[in-house]
């Protein structure tokens, strides 16, 4: 019999097909369907920072205070209290969603700065969640902040999040860092027990007939996933965190990659979003088909067993692989 389990943010899981936050998640229906279809675990859809600002007027006040600047200022904002259900819905749907599943619910903040926003980690832990993820998702524009204050960012909140909670949280970051495996030890030190690799910034288009900025959604690729396994090989080893990758996760391939990288789960939303939530079922039997297959007892025993400290040639992962490629390639 083959062993899918595996093991993140102190949780045994059933196997590491983990569904990621998206609004496929808001539905008590869905989640339901998630678990028959084979979830290991489930990332509730986010609550943002903006909409625990909007209820205590904050930014209300903000956007009135800025509307004198243009005509159009305020547009740029969504609509934030009826993108999402606000706060206490938020705490609600936890405590529906952990009486409705049996596998692992995580709940999920999205957000950048310390402040009162933090104490609903502490909500989130008393209304049932087994875990907490935490999506830093944060463009730096300013140029004035320079990026030990960008990183100091990263650092406070995540202590701050420690400090509130006692239930596992991982942290959901970008990989735009100049050290980038120096932060992950960071981000462990301040307390965090998983490092999730990598957020998606999406980036607005310019719309030429209207001229105007507009939000664009693209779904992820395979294509994606190359980024996300060079990292989680080179951390492998030197981090004791539980990485996570997310983005560009959608065959079986895919997953069984990510496990040979180091990661401990795969995170899906795009896959799902093409192909239904049903579409679970069957990676989560390919899986299990490739790992007899091959003769492996379990996906434990491949993890971390293509990382950089684990590989005949670790420097394939380092510049040596860039050498290799451009001198390789031929012009067609």
């Amino acid at each position: 019999m083959i062993d899918l389990s595996t093991q993140y943010l102190g949780l045994k899981l059933r196997n590491p097909l983990v569904v990621s936050a998206s609004p496929l998640c808001k539905e008590i229906m869905n989640l339901r369907q998630m678990e028959d279809a084979g979830a290991g675990a489930i990332v509730l859809h986010s609550l943002f920072e903006e909409q625990i600002n909007i209820e205590s007027n904050e930014l209300d006040r903000f956007l009135w205070d800025g509307s004198h600047l243009s005509a159009e200022s305020t547009t740029i904002f969504p609509d934030l209290a009826s993108y999402n259900i606000g706060p206490e819905g938020y705490l609600e749907h936890i405590r529906r969603a952990k009486q409705a599943v049996s596998v692992p619910v995580i709940a999920s903040l999205n957000g950048v700065s310390r402040g009162g926003w933090v104490s609903y980690a502490h909500d989130m832990q008393q209304a049932g969640a087994d875990a907490i993820e935490l999506n830093v998702y944060f463009v730096p524009a300013d140029p004035s902040s320079s990026s030990d204050e960008i990183e100091k960012l990263y650092l406070d909140l995540v202590t701050e999040i420690r400090n509130t909670v006692s239930i596992p949280f991982a942290v959901k970051i970008g990989p735009y860092f100049s050290a980038f495996a120096n932060m992950a030890q960071r981000l462990e030190a301040a307390g965090a027990n998983g490092i999730v690799i990598f957020n998606r910034f999406y980036q607005p288009d310019i719309d030429l007939d209207a001229l105007e900025v507009r939000p664009l959604l693209t779904l992820s690729n395979s294509g994606e996933l190359l980024l996300r396994l060079h990292w989680a090989a080179i951390l492998y080893g030197h981090i004791h965190a539980d990485i996570a990758i997310t983005g560009g996760v959608h065959t079986v391939e895919d997953v069984i990659k990510s496990m040979m990288s180091g990661a401990k789960v795969t995170m899906l939303t795009s896959a799902l979003l093409q192909n239904g939530i049903g579409y679970l079922r069957p990676l989560r039997n390919q899986l299990e088909a490739w790992l007899e297959k091959n003769e492996y007892e379990s996906v434990q025993q491949m993890q971390g067993s293509m990382s950089q400290q684990n590989v005949p040639n670790p420097k394939a992962y380092q510049r040596a692989n860039y050498m290799k490629v451009l001198s390789s390639y031929t012009p067609k």
